[in-house]
């Protein structure tokens, strides 16, 4: 299996983010260098990928679902959380930008092919791994995440934060809840920072046409949208899963927090929520 596409393109955006938008909502010192874009040429070619306002909506939710997850790791890891697990890291760059230090173990769970090609990028770059970062290789439809993780030196008796973002929509309804119902049998404190697409027959005419021009468009990359949720059933879903905490963040709730009193009219849209959920 070849290496994702919307990967690479998510990576892209993130360092657009850096470049474009002022002031950045997640602060990725490193989004530049792991797309080979340091240098004039590729950030004019990066600029002028990311023109429009749609790029923009776009590029603002990217940074909001980061920030949420980071944000929540840091309160965690203030309360003495010592595991951070990144379903579907891409290019994430947080396990080398990491802020804790030793007092924090990573694990990047990706399939094998896209591991492989981000060591490459990061070698490429110039970007030094560090001990603290642990590579997991899961199919995430046929594999056993829980079972990987445990061989690879995570801890299960310990509570972890788990970021899953940019995944759920490439996957069918049921792989994601299996997923999530794994999580939700962890140690208590256990919590899952995730994002999903909302049902498109929940959303606007206007945001239903963008939703389709997004959905053709990666399925052109060979990555088409397979799920999207009803954010009421969804919630009733972690809840009969045994999560506790739920907090679901649509675009009023992302917009106050991340984006108030801007001048540049960056905001996210409607067409996908963020969740946080703890055990």
């Amino acid at each position: 299996m070849p290496p994702s596409r919307t990967a690479r393109r998510v990576a892209e955006r993130r360092a657009a983010h850096q470049l474009l938008d002022a002031p950045v909502v997640l602060k990725d010192p490193l989004a530049l260098r792991i797309v080979g874009a340091e240098g004039p040429e590729e950030r004019a070619r990066l600029a002028a990928m990311e023109e429009g306002r749609l790029a923009r909506t776009l590029r603002a939710f990217l940074a909001a679902r980061a920030r949420v997850a980071e944000d929540e790791l840091a309160r965690r890891v203030g309360e003495g959380l010592r595991q951070y697990v990144i379903l579907g890291a891409g290019l994430d760059t947080f396990a080398y930008r990491n802020p804790f230090g030793d007092g924090l173990r990573v694990f990047e769970v990706d399939q094998e092919s896209t591991q492989v090609w981000k060591r490459e990028c990061l070698a490429n770059a110039g970007i030094a791994a560090g001990g603290k970062v642990r590579y997991v290789s899961v199919d995430f439809e046929n594999g056993d995440i829980i079972e990987s993780l445990s061989q690879s030196g995570w801890d299960r008796q310990q509570a972890t934060v788990f970021a899953w973002l940019g995944v759920t929509m490439y996957l069918d309804e049921d792989t994601v809840m299996r997923v999530l119902r794994a999580v939700a049998g962890l140690a208590p404190g256990t919590q899952v920072v995730f994002d999903y697409a909302v049902a498109p027959a929940l959303l606007g005419p206007v945001e239903r046409l963008v939703f389709d021009a997004f959905a053709r468009r990666v399925a052109a990359a060979g990555e088409p949208w397979v799920s999207s949720f009803d954010p009421v059933r969804l919630r009733q879903h972690l809840a009969a899963a045994g999560f506790t905490r739920i907090e679901d963040l649509g675009p009023d709730t992302l917009n106050s927090r991340y984006f108030a009193e801007r001048t540049d009219g960056m905001r996210v849209g409607a067409l996908a929520h963020i969740i946080s959920a703890t055990i």
